[in-house]
């Protein structure tokens, strides 16, 4: 086998790109680039009843979307293509037809209701269930005349017996099964499509592929592929099961967890490059405290033999985290483009913004900036210039405006601002220190009341930021409904 690493990412298209699944073709990935080898992207479609180019499409665009690019693959073409397995028919069916003839592989003509049968009385002595191999013994004649009279079959690989099925994992480490556990097992079924552990093996042996990366429930399919590659003569790769990713209950990763797919992050507004940051770190762990990780820092710092065996714990904290760092890199307009299908899916945007509009909400953005860990979160943190729900949210809040001087505070407030010619944050901020020493009163007993009775809230961007995004009329409108200032 060549010394160039060269690894895959071959996810069946049956649904929605699982966060599982990119993890793995981030670690795949990674590894190519690190060592300086070639990233292979196939579909494994067999799964004619699920797999659809609706769902295909989805993992190419996440893929790309994450900066996840392949080297070979579908779309990108190469030399060992084709790169779906059911443009790869012919191909399978020349390596069974060489099975057959080797006679390392048989016709099973059993049906379900002897299979079953089978398999109860096997549980019934305690025994793991496994094929008897009684269609091994057929003779040739045999096979022929239940061929001839058109009887449903499958064919199953022989698997030798009494041995020790075994391999070095770069996670795991020393790996063995019994082969007597393991039987003679369907590679081909009665449709003619062949299984996914028998395409797997062939579509990995012959396009070079030395390492094979994926994720820790796959680790039950290792001794039937070590089966196959013997039987076809094709060399070993190298094997790393990655942990599964599992909830901070400590259960797998699903959806009462929250999002699952790369498309709902991608709608609410998370950044690629948090993604891949936060996902390297599921399951990998760096030789120093750095957390945060440009994907050129990932490509040279990632190796397996510090992927952990421990299953890794999805934390949505920590995510919220890596992408608020991120998000505070965003300039004005990135950090609208994020942040504007999500205050237009809440009404707060037009769907065609006019300059002035896309001025104000880039002004508004940014001023939440602090405030917004991921574009969703936008919605929340806008709502009160949209919304006219802004009374003190609790107690607390509520009490800031019983204070002795917070009538006094808001009145002189009003007055100031509608004496300006011109309300902007530079115009509002001397307010402020005016109303301090007119009054005589601390700086939070001027801003605070000011606050509350605006926004409801305690906390938030710049009082006098604020005021210039709400405009006077609304800022006016609200002090005045506060029922705390006399005229």
């Amino acid at each position: 086998m060549s010394n160039t690493v060269r690894v895959r990412f071959a996810p069946s298209p049956t649904g929605p790109f699982h966060i599982g699944g990119a993890r793995s073709a981030l670690f795949n990935y990674l590894e190519a680039k690190h060592t300086g080898g070639t990233f292979v992207v196939r579909i494994e479609d067999t799964d004619q009843k699920r797999s659809t180019r609706e769902s295909e499409e989805n993992i190419k665009e996440a893929l790309r979307w994450l900066g996840i690019n392949w080297d070979e693959g579908i779309d990108v073409g190469g030399p060992d293509g084709p790169y779906r397995q059911m443009e790869r028919l012919d191909i399978y069916k020349k390596y069974t037809d060489k099975l057959l003839a080797e006679g390392k592989a048989y016709y099973c003509f059993c049906t379900p209701e002897e299979l079953e049968a089978e398999k109860e009385a096997q549980l019934a002595k305690g025994e793991t269930p496994v094929y008897s191999g009684k269609c091994s013994h057929l003779s040739p004649e045999q096979v022929q005349q239940y061929l001839k009279e058109g009887r449903p079959y499958v064919i199953r690989v022989k698997t030798p017996k009494n041995e020790t099925l075994e391999f070095d994992d770069l996670v795991r480490g020393h790996v063995a099964f019994d082969s007597n556990k393991v039987g003679d097992f369907v590679i081909v079924k009665s449709d003619g499509i062949p299984v996914y552990n028998y395409c797997v093996v062939m579509d990995d042996a012959l396009m070079h592929i030395t390492h094979v990366i994926r994720a820790e429930e796959h680790l039950s399919n290792t001794p039937r592929q070590l089966v196959l590659y013997k039987a076809l003569g094709f060399p070993v790769p190298t094997f790393a099961h990655v942990s599964l990713i599992l909830g901070k209950d400590k259960k797998k990763m699903s959806k009462r967890h929250g999002a699952t797919s790369v498309q709902q992050y991608r709608d609410l507004g998370y950044l690629p490059q948090a993604i891949d940051n936060f996902l390297a770190l599921l399951g990998w762990t760096p030789d120093s405290d750095q957390e945060i990780f440009s994907m050129e820092e990932l490509c040279q710092q990632f190796s397996l033999d510090r992927v952990a065996k421990n299953p890794a714990v999805f934390d949505i904290e920590k995510l919220n985290w890596i992408n608020f760092h991120y998000m505070k890199e965003l300039d004005e307009d990135q950090l609208l483009e994020i942040c504007l299908p999500h205050l237009q899916k809440a009404g707060y945007a037009s769907d065609q913004p006019s300059h002035d509009e896309r001025t104000w909400l880039k002004q508004m953005c940014s001023a939440m900036r602090e405030h917004v860990q991921y574009g969703a979160q936008i919605v929340d943190a806008a709502k009160v210039f949209f919304t006219e729900d802004y009374q003190p949210e609790n107690e607390e809040t509520a009490a800031v405006l019983k204070e002795e001087t917070a009538p006094a505070v808001l009145k002189m407030f009003r007055d100031e601002l509608e004496a300006l010619d011109e309300v902007t944050a530079e115009t509002v901020q001397p307010l402020f220190k005016k109303i301090q020493k007119g009054l005589k009163v601390k700086g939070k007993f001027v801003y605070m009341p000011i606050r509350v009775a605006v926004t409801g809230v305690m906390h938030g961007p710049d009082l006098n930021v604020i005021v210039a995004l709400m405009g006077r009329d609304k800022v006016i409108s609200r002090l005045n409904a506060s029922g705390l200032i006399a005229d």
